[in-house]
């Protein structure tokens, strides 16, 4: 039965109570399908934290049609993934677009909905795995400081729990109690099927009732939770003491659900709060140097949830100060100096420019639409667009006096009240009353349908001599949203002209991105909400890269302010003083932070450079000096000598006219020459280094991180790289599914993500190979065993016949699936520039990708990969663990 459509999106309601959400889009060759269980943290009771997220991780350990999930899913070369939050789950893959994988996802998620094996031995593999994810988040201050203060929120209502859930909990639940779970809450008549890609409508219903329509709901009823939180009345303090170099002091307050009006007055509140660099606690505390860094959140939520505000302090400063200031600037400053029509209007677009670009990007909107029915009903996402157009500057100011006050606060410290204030929080508001006569707008503009292999991409793609050394790649072509994405590069310097310049190159491209001599940053900021544009820009030796997304409507005016962006930054002493507080803030907290030092100690041991090559690897301590020395001499007379048009790239893909673009590109870039030449820096391969392992002690983390590495002189266009590229991808580059995963995370229960990687520099004949794990500190001997006994089987007994037909098959579809993405095709197009070839090099590795035999991938792995010249390390809390 049809429930409803508005704007491209239709609703229908199955027989057996599956909701159903189609939202075709026929411009990308791909398909995603999405299952909302509407099931959460929120429905946990005594002795089931983490359940929800647990029972995520057990739908991949297969049904008896599907004993194997990943794997099907890689062999399809599916995007795939599950996630839990606090009122839902939900399991999502895109796949490239056809008949065949439509009904495959379909079969696949109803088949998973009520038939998952959740077997004791799974569960006790899997629960060290959500263990080692849990520690994970534990290694984090920041998000450990997140959770005390939402568990400190709340007296009653479950927001208050962990959607990770508590070790005790996650060791020790029986499998009969999550199977219990299990048949409670995965049944037909709560869960949400959202479709959304190329499909053909009529088709994907019928699937749809094929499969899902034929499911039993159990015979009990699902009762709805109940629990209201009341008002808090009085503030509460939590102080967390960790091992850690960096410190944070945050305020929460009790909001709205996202259903309710007063929801969107406090997400505008995040923006006036705490963007940078308008908001008013940027202001207050990083411009005033009390803070490095500030940000805010509003959690929508099917109930009453938190409002958020943060402030990075490092350990030189008074985090007591910073507290205080927060604190001032949230409850006091806000009414007595009232919100202005200036920093509303600056909020509601920067709200809006988000959602007008997630909305060229089908896939992503599926998984946003699980989100909003799960606080109620999807079409919450499209009353909340209409809300943030409506809002005044008295919705806001009215919000942030009624939520912001002493008695509604959790933050570091508790300071009794002289009189009790009890904050009453509305409840969420009839929604069948909210949306009786909701009719919505038009469906936004389709795209065309679009052929990713590599041929056809050469076919339609223009090329040629931009301006000085520069070259272009264009390939114009109807997106959904008009949305169009530009990539530059600079490149500059040679290894001796840059040599002492490191610091300076790598603050340069962040600088730049601080205004223009005609805009200040927050002119700057908002002359990129006005165009809808996403903007990014980064430098390190030899190379700037510039990357923006924007609508076909505004790109004229975005070229001209990429123009000034290269050509005319601004560069402040002022900004470069917030830019380095921030990096070595960032740096600070690295110290100790073991996904940090393991791979710095690898890379180190692999770049044989002395301390004045351009590529040293400084330490984390090194880098800290090397930044506080730059000064804003060094990096302006960089960007005078040394940006030109001399040498670089453009790659541009979307929906745009070529020949405007070019005539514009021309008219910024021409004319702009420099003395300093570029002479290409070499990253040539060290293969001859001997293997070795560094354990690195970090105190009071409660995960480790291992790194390893090894560098091998090959020819990406060799049919050996093709080889080893199967290999690398049958070992552990196939997410979940390879053998890694299977044994370190599947069998042994060991780590919660384990991968291995090949890539590769066309223009040094290098390639890298790289493992890496995170896992208990306590288990690292055990990880490392493991880890090696499966090199040496993989090298002992090779490749099988089947391994490597899969392998093909889901690496083909992976690149076809990222080729349908327009900023995945342009970094592309933008690789074929540089390393002078054209999208056939591409058509040719897939060549040798699917002509590649068992001997041959055999031989080439037993060709390079050596176990025993692996560069390793090892970071963890080795020290602490108990005997």
């Amino acid at each position: 039965m049809k429930v409803t459509e508005i704007e491209g999106i239709s609703e229908y309601l199955l027989d057996n109570g599956v909701r159903v959400l189609l939202f075709p889009d026929a411009s990308k060759e791909v398909v995603t399908v999405n299952m909302t269980v509407f099931v959460g943290s929120r429905h946990e009771g005594y002795g089931e934290a983490g359940m929800a997220h647990l029972l995520e991780h057990m739908l991949f350990k297969g049904t008896p049609t599907f004993p194997e999930v990943p794997k099907v899913l890689q062999d399809r070369g599916a995007r795939f993934n599950g996630t839990t939050w606090l009122d839902r789950t939900n399991y999502y893959e895109t796949l490239p677009a056809s008949d065949e994988n439509l009904r495959f996802a379909l079969e696949l998620e109803s088949d998973r909905l009520q038939n998952s094996f959740i077997r004791g031995e799974d569960l006790a593999s899997e629960m060290t795995v959500v263990r080692n994810e849990f520690e994970r988040g534990e290694n984090s201050p920041i998000r450990v400081l997140m959770q005390r203060m939402q568990s400190a929120a709340y007296d009653w209502h479950n927001y208050g729990q962990s959607t990770i859930g508590n070790r005790s909990d996650i060791e020790r639940v029986p499998v009969v109690k999550l199977r219990k779970f299990y048949r409670k809450y995965y049944r037909p008549d709560n869960v949400m099927v959202i479709v959304a890609g190329k499909f053909k409508p009529e088709n994907a219903l019928r699937q749809i009732a094929d499969t899902f329509g034929n499911l039993k709901n159990p015979d009990t009823p699902l009762d709805d939770t109940y629990t209201v939180e009341p008002a808090q009345d009085g503030e509460r303090t939590v102080v967390l003491r960790r091992v850690g170099d960096v410190q944070y002091a945050g305020a929460a307050y009790h909001i709205p659900s996202g259903s309710h009006a007063d929801y969107v007055a406090m997400k505008a509140l995040v923006h006036i709060l705490g963007s940078e660099p308008s908001g008013r606690l940027y202001k207050e505390l990083v411009e005033e140097e009390l803070a490095s860094n500030v940000f805010a959140l509003a959690y929508g939520l099917a109930e009453p949830g938190l409002f958020m505000a943060f402030a990075e302090v490092s350990k030189d400063h008074s985090i007591e100060q910073a507290r205080q200031k927060l604190i001032d600037v949230i409850e006091t400053s806000i009414r007595e100096n009232p919100i202005t029509e200036q920093e509303l209007e600056r909020a509601k677009q920067k709200i809006l420019k988000e959602r007008e670009l997630q909305a060229s990007d089908s896939d992503q909107i599926a998984v946003a639409l699980s989100d909003w029915a799960a606080q109620g009903d999807w079409r919450l996402y499209l009353l909340y667009r209409d809300r943030v157009e409506s809002l005044t500057v008295e919705d806001v100011q009215s919000a942030a006096n009624r939520y912001f006050v002493s008695n509604n606060r959790t933050v570091g410290l508790f300071i009794p009240s002289d009189e009790a204030q009890r904050v009453d929080i509305p409840e969420s508001p009839d929604l069948v009353a909210l949306f009786s006569d909701y009719k919505g707008r038009e469906a936004i503009a389709e795209g065309e349908q679009f052929d990713p292999s590599p041929v056809a991409i050469e076919q339609r793609t223009l090329r040629g001599d931009f301006v000085g050394g520069m070259k272009y790649a264009a390939l114009p072509k109807k997106t959904r949203g008009e949305s169009v994405t530009l990539l530059v590069t600079l490149r500059f310097g040679t290894e001796d002209s840059l040599k002492g310049k490191v610091g300076a190159v790598e603050l340069l491209g962040m600088l730049m991105a601080r205004g223009t001599t005609r805009l200040d940053y927050q002119e700057f900021r908002d002359e990129l909400t006005r165009l809808r544009a996403e903007f990014s820009i980064n430098s390190t030796i030899g190379l700037l890269q510039l990357k923006v997304k924007t609508k076909k409507e505004f790109l004229p005016e975005v070229i001209a302010l990429v123009g000034q962006v290269l050509r005319h930054p601004r560069l402040e002493a002022s900004e470069l003083e917030v830019i380095r507080r921030q990096v070595v803030t960032g740096l600070q907290q690295s110290t100790n932070e073991p996904q940090a030092l393991a791979p710095n100690s690898v890379r180190k041991r692999l770049a044989p450079y002395g301390p004045d090559h351009v590529l040293y690897v400084q330490s984390i301590d090194e880098q800290i000096d090397m930044y506080r020395n730059v000064s804003i001499d060094e990096i302006r007379d960089l960007h005078n000598r040394f940006l030109g048009n001399q040498a670089g790239e453009i790659a541009i893909v979307g929906d745009f006219e070529p020949a405007q673009v070019e005539s514009l590109g021309r008219e910024q870039l021409e004319d702009w020459t420099v003395k300093e030449p570029y002479v290409r820096v070499g990253r040539d391969p060290h293969p001859g280094i001997d293997g070795s392992m560094e354990v690195i002690e970090t105190p009071d983390k409660a995960n480790a991180f291992y790194f390893a590495s090894e560098q091998f002189e090959l020819s990406d266009e060799s049919p050996e790289y093709s080889a080893l590229v199967l290999g690398n991808f049958i070992l552990g580059g196939g997410g979940l599914s390879s053998r890694l995963a299977d044994r370190v995370r599947q069998q042994e229960g060991l780590s919660y993500g384990v991968r291995s990687s090949l890539s590769a520099r066309a223009r040094d004949n290098r390639v890298d190979f790289i493992i890496y794990a995170i896992t208990n500190p306590e288990n690292r001997e055990k990880l490392l065993r493991v880890i090696r006994e499966e090199l040496d089987r993989l090298l002992r007994e090779g490749v099988s016949k089947e391994e490597l037909a899969k392998a093909k098959e889901a690496y083909l579809q992976r690149n076809r699936v990222s080729r349908s993405d327009d900023a995945s095709l342009a970094s592309e197009l933008l690789s074929t520039i540089f390393n002078e070839r054209t999208m056939a090099y591409y058509a040719e590795h897939e060549d040798q990708i699917r002509n590649a035999t068992v001997e041959s991938v055999n031989e080439a792995l037993r060709k390079y990969i050596d176990p025993d010249k692996l560069v390793e390390a090892i970071a963890g809390d080795f020290a602490g663990v108990k005997e």
